[in-house]
Order: structure tokens, then C-alpha cells, then sequence
């Protein structure tokens, strides 16, 4: 007879890593949102990283090795509830462990290769740690704000148009829209029932604001040609034939601190990182012997008598 847990679990290394769209898939359905009289439940106490959740051969797995293969890339499960991500982690630490206690058996740990290995990692952990540590010190509000400032101050001022447009396939069909439009039809109803683009159709052809450089240079040239509430004749593109008309016109606004904070952090973080390696290496004593020899001096011909 089949042993049921062991197909049940299969392997938590299995679904974790090579199948993680698994795991997804069999998240559980939302449950009911609870009724309006029912009383809130406390909030669960957080484990310590010492208590243990399982053990094997004697080693113990405890809370904060769990916390550690959590904030692992590889074994990232969105969507999954807690209870559940839990159980797989705890599944896949424990097949970690039987693996690990297998080879170490085997005398893995003991080889030149895996000790070199087990040396790199060792230094790329500490380096990953160490500058994360001190990225986090560049981050400060003094430093995002003088990014952010030093920015918008170089950005040019730029026109942006609000237009929407229908889109045919032939110049005669763009003809007889552009002059139903003109005789007074509602754009937005016209592009709804001809417009060939599915990305606006349904929006009545509005294509939102947008610059010139973010169109191809023949439609964009005739929409910032054109005034507010103007439509435009035919004109052809590498998509087909567009009749354009024109909402609106400014000048593309500045953005926000909050719509660039993300960006300015991610440049702190790089380069406090970028100058902490220029820096550790100016200090450091580097001695390379893959470095090509100094050109040798050539020696000077004899003089011919």
C-alpha cells in the first residue's frame, strides 16, 4: 500500500523550487467575510526565533531558520496563505536537513572544492549584509530631497497632449469617420463602434496624455499641430489610418516627491554600495598576479661605428 503522507507532501524541495506555480495553485479559497457582530480574534503572539517547529535526527529547525528560507528569492510564494507557506517551509527545512545530514555523511563537506565554495559564500553573505547596512544609513530625508530637487530642476518643460483617435485600415473608411465626426457625431461613440485599436476602442479612442516622443513621429506630429477640439483629416501611419482629435494641451507636470521616492532610494542604496567597494579597495592592500608585466624597457641600439 502507498504511503499517503508521502504522496500527499510529495517533496517540499520539489514544490518549493521547481514547481512553485504548485503551491500557488493550491492555495485555499478566501474564506467568508466574517459577519459584522462576530468578535475580532487577538492578535496571534509572535514565536521566538529559538522555539523549535521540528527536528531531524535530533537537530532541531526552529522559528528563525524559517524566517531565514523565507526572504529566499527562490522559494518566494505569493498568494499562499501563512498557514500554509509555514507548512511548506517547514516541509522543505526538513528535507534540507535530510539531504544536508546525508551528505555530510557522505564526506561532502570535506573536499577542497566544497570548502572553497563554502568560503565564497561565506564572503558574499557578509558583503551582501555589510552594504545593506550601510546603504540604509545613505537613505535619510536630507538625501532623498536633494535628490529630488537636484531632478526636477534638470527636467526641461515638456507639452503633452490629450487626444483620442479611431484607427482603420484604409484612407476612404478614415475619410467617411472623419467627416461623421465632423457633421457632429460624438467621437467617442464613433471610435467605440469602428476603431480598430483594442487598447482605446472600449475607451472611446482616448488615448490619455502622453508626449510627442511616445508616439510615431507622423501621428505625433499632427496631434501637437492641432488646437483643442480640432479633428484632424486622415492621416496614415505603419498601424493604418487614425483620425485624431485633440482634448487638451499643457505642459507636463513635474512629479511628485512620492511618485519619485522609490527611484531616489534605489540610486542612494546604489551608490553608497558603488562608493563603500571604491572605498574599501583604496585602503586595501591588493597585490594581483594574473597582472600583465610593465612593458620592459627597450635597450637602446648600438651605435655603428
Amino acid at each position: 500500500m502507498p504511503n499517503t503522507a508521502l504522496l500527499r507532501r510529495v517533496s517540499a524541495l520539489a514544490v518549493m523550487i521547481a514547481m512553485p506555480g504548485l503551491a500557488l495553485a493550491q492555495a485555499p479559497q478566501k474564506s467568508p467575510t466574517p459577519a459584522a457582530n462576530t468578535p475580532a480574534a487577538a492578535p496571534a503572539a509572535v514565536p521566538s526565533a529559538d522555539s523549535v517547529v521540528a527536528s531531524v535526527n535530533g537537530k532541531p529547525i526552529t522559528q528563525g531558520d524559517l524566517a531565514i528560507a523565507a526572504d529566499d528569492p527562490a522559494l518566494s510564494l505569493p498568494g499562499v496563505d501563512e498557514a500554509q507557506k509555514k507548512s511548506l517551509l517547514v516541509d522543505y527545512m526538513v528535507d534540507l536537513r535530510v539531504g544536508a545530514q546525508a551528505a555530510e555523511a557522505a564526506k561532502i563537506g570535506d573536499t577542497p572544492e566544497f570548502k572553497r565554495k563554502l568560503a565564497y559564500f561565506r564572503d558574499k553573505l557578509l558583503l551582501d549584509d555589510y552594504l545593506e547596512q550601510e546603504a540604509k544609513r545613505a537613505v535619510t530625508p536630507e538625501a532623498e530631497h536633494a535628490i529630488y530637487d537636484q531632478t526636477v530642476k534638470l527636467m526641461k518643460p515638456e507639452e503633452e497632449v490629450h487626444a483620442r483617435h479611431i484607427l482603420v485600415d484604409n484612407e476612404a473608411e478614415a475619410k467617411k469617420i472623419a467627416a461623421r465626426i465632423k457633421g457632429g457625431e460624438d467621437f467617442a461613440k464613433v471610435a467605440a463602434e469602428t476603431s480598430k485599436d483594442p487598447g482605446s476602442k472600449t475607451e472611446g479612442g482616448d488615448l490619455g496624455w502622453f508626449t510627442k516622443e511616445r508616439m510615431v513621429p507622423d501621428f505625433a506630429n499632427a496631434a501637437f499641430a492641432m488646437k483643442p477640439g480640432q479633428v484632424s483629416d486622415p492621416i496614415k501611419t505603419q498601424f493604418g489610418w487614425h483620425v485624431i482629435k485633440v482634448e487638451e494641451k499643457r505642459t507636463k507636470p513635474q512629479p511628485t516627491f512620492n511618485e519619485l521616492k522609490d527611484q531616489i532610494d534605489q540610486h542612494l542604496i546604489r551608490k553608497a554600495q558603488q562608493d563603500m567597494i571604491l572605498k574599501l579597495r583604496s585602503e586595501a592592500k591588493i597585490d594581483r598576479t594574473d597582472a600583465p608585466p610593465a612593458a620592459a624597457e627597450t635597450a637602446p641600439e648600438p651605435k655603428k661605428p
